[in-house]
């Protein structure tokens, strides 16, 4: 392995800056889409706890038999699943509904028992969330071989 020069040192650390913020939106945007594709995978199916959210309440037998699917709770229509997206933001990234009754299921109300799916979700993806962000992020900082403009040759293992 070659040693860093102060010019080298200096070409790496402009690449870092510049490749750093462009990883980091790309961890954010693959990791997001786990756990939305997760979310929207939950409607329609019963969910066991996870982390501080509670297992899913089995509808009333009155609510099943108004509803045109049956007993798959949360799904209806398809519009509440459907419109569960991803909003990137500086250093975060928001999965969520702008549908109100996304709100009332996912906090429960009065009259309705709380069935999260997109806290379920974030937990039961938070290992492979982690995952991807420490791959990307890992991608970036750590790469097989790189040169620099002084001919510099800089390689490090990954083990």
């Amino acid at each position: 392995m070659a040693d860093f020069t102060l010019d080298s040192m200096a070409a790496f650390l402009t690449e870092l800056a510049i490749a750093m913020p462009m990883a980091h939106h790309t961890a954010l945007e693959q990791a997001a889409a786990v756990v939305e594709a997760e979310a929207k995978a939950e409607i329609g199916h019963y969910q066991g706890a996870a982390g501080p959210f509670a297992a899913w309440a089995p509808l009333r037998p009155e609510t099943i038999a108004q509803k045109a699917n049956g007993d798959t709770p949360l799904l209806e229509t398809g519009d509440m699943r459907d419109s569960i997206g991803t909003i990137i933001a500086g250093d975060e990234a928001h999965v969520g509904s702008n549908d109100d009754k996304a709100v009332w299921q996912e906090l429960g109300t009065v009259k309705i028992p709380a069935r999260s799916f997109l806290g379920g979700a974030a937990v039961r993806k938070s290992e492979e969330v982690k995952e991807i962000i420490g791959r990307t992020m890992h991608a970036s900082l750590i790469k097989p071989e790189t040169s620099f403009a002084n001919g510099a040759r800089v390689e490090i293992p990954i083990k």
